[in-house]
């Protein structure tokens, strides 16, 4: 199931450079690609509001 991203994002950008297949796309609040998104958690290890969570 792949991460997505709560509206707690305050879009700092820490997550973009984490995720290995360029699945997150900025904005003011940051999303997810789940059809890119391989679920390995690098984005979610990097977030520092916690904003990113894995998908339902």
């Amino acid at each position: 199931m792949a991460y997505v991203i709560s509206e707690d994002c305050i879009a700092c950008g820490s997550c973009i450079g984490d995720c290995p297949v360029e699945a997150i796309s900025e904005g003011d609040i940051y999303t997810i690609d789940p059809d890119l998104c391989t679920d390995c958690g690098s984005c979610a290890d990097s977030c520092p509001t916690e904003a990113i969570h894995p998908g339902e």
